[in-house]
């Protein structure tokens, strides 16, 4: 009797144990999802004031954001083999060492004031990015019950979007900062400051997931198991179909971003200079940060899908209404698009990975790999706007949004075999 006592308070002891340690696991891999929203959110900046330095159209500047998130569809794969090998935590540090050394390529990039090289600094930069997202949205949705995977997703996604909304304002000081003071130097020099303290923070970063010890979870995959063993991910439609909700929707949430400070520059918009309607771009994803918080909550009591279908649905509604529109309405409601986008990411990406299995890696690799959307939508946009217009050119992210409710109605239901 005091034998099976004692082995009910060790059990009880153990899963405590293990609560503490997934607890304390999703606390440290928050600054992860903090660090990688930043860096995504300057590339808004960074668009418009490198347009200016190199004087390019809407489809040279949106090269930007097709090498950065194209570097997601060359490394995706390679990535999911990657930290289906090293593990997970490793994974992360790998990551970083790669996002630190494609900040510190700015330097060179600014000296030589070559746009071709700030391109090559950016695919780098994201290249490490792309490890650390195959790395930790799998881990975080492992780090508990499945039922409320999408809810744990969502809450490191809102801290994601606190790096998003944080980053206007030190994108606007460090960069736009010559606006206030008097003629602007737009060379490209402006960008050094800012990715060398990127480069350092994140260098802090890897030396910190080099030392703490994260939990051993039953997605990491031994190194000696056969690749046959495992049912392939591309078998699931479920995951297929996510994939490409993860594509547009990706794609739809860059492209406003990429386009709201020469959209705001508007006459008919918003009339607004650089450096102030740079940092207007903080409601965008200050929306998207406050509605992951309060989707956190949500997505624990209701079904993901449904949430997600209503949350597209109204996104497309006000990217239609700022097309229609001039003045405040045009630009509050395209700013009010951010809310919405809010519980999309976390939310396909835990409806596409749910009942894989083993397969969860090779998945998380099929996901990653389709946020290339924020590589071809934005350029496509930047097509479109040189021919119709910047306004006119927001029907393609509309299109986008209405896929993601046909996801969340329909396409996210696990066909069983």
């Amino acid at each position: 009797m005091a034998s099976q006592s004692s082995s009910i308070s060790a059990s009880v002891l153990e899963q405590k144990s293990s609560r503490n340690s997934n607890r304390f696991a999703l606390v440290t891999l928050t600054s992860l999802f903090f660090m990688w929203g930043f860096i995504t959110c300057l590339n808004d900046i960074l668009i418009p004031y490198l347009k200016a330095s190199f004087e390019l159209n809407y489809t040279q500047a949106m090269l930007i954001q097709f090498c950065f998130f194209g570097a997601y569809f060359v490394v995706s794969l390679p990535a999911g083999k990657l930290v289906g090998k090293i593990g997970f935590q490793r994974g992360i540090v790998t990551g970083l060492a790669i996002a630190a050394f494609g900040c510190l390529l700015f330097l060179p990039a600014a000296i030589s004031k070559v746009y071709a090289l700030f391109l090559f600094a950016l695919f780098i930069l994201a290249s490490g990015i792309t490890i650390l997202q195959v790395s930790a949205n799998p881990y975080v949705t492992a780090l508990g019950s499945e039922e409320t995977a999408s809810s744990r997703l969502t809450l490191t996604q809102a801290f994601n979007s606190l790096g998003t909304t944080v980053a206007p304002f030190f994108g606007a000081f460090l960069i736009f900062s010559s606006n206030e003071s008097g003629p602007a130097v737009i060379d490209g020099s402006a960008t050094k400051v800012p990715y060398l303290i990127l480069c350092g923070a994140l260098v802090v970063l890897a030396i910190i997931f080099l030392q703490v010890k994260l939990p051993k979870l039953s997605i990491e995959i031994e190194k000696h198991e056969s690749h046959n063993q495992i049912r392939s991910a591309w078998s699931y439609p479920h995951l297929v179909l996510g994939a490409i909700g993860i594509f547009v929707y990706v794609g739809a949430e860059v492209s406003i971003g990429s386009f709201l400070v020469n959209y705001f520059s508007q006459p008919d918009i918003g009339n607004l200079d650089e450096a102030v309607a740079s940092k207007l771009i903080a409601y965008y994803w200050g929306g998207a940060m406050v509605g992951r918080f309060i989707g956190a909550v949500i997505m624990q009591k209701f079904n993901a899908g449904i949430i997600l279908f209503i949350h597209a649905l109204g996104a497309m509604f006000l990217v239609v209404l700022s097309m229609n529109t001039t003045g405040s309405l045009a630009m509050w409601s395209i700013l009010a698009v951010g809310l919405f986008n809010s519980i999309m990411f976390p939310t396909i990406f835990s409806l596409a990975v749910k009942g894989l299995g083993k397969s969860t890696s090779h998945g998380s690799g099929i996901l990653c790999l389709a946020i290339v959307g924020g590589a071809f939508v934005p350029l496509l946009q930047g097509v479109l706007a040189d021919n119709l217009g910047i306004q006119m050119a927001f029907f393609l992210p509309a299109i986008c949004y209405a896929y993601i409710a046909y996801y969340g109605l329909f396409g996210s239901r696990i066909e069983r075999n």
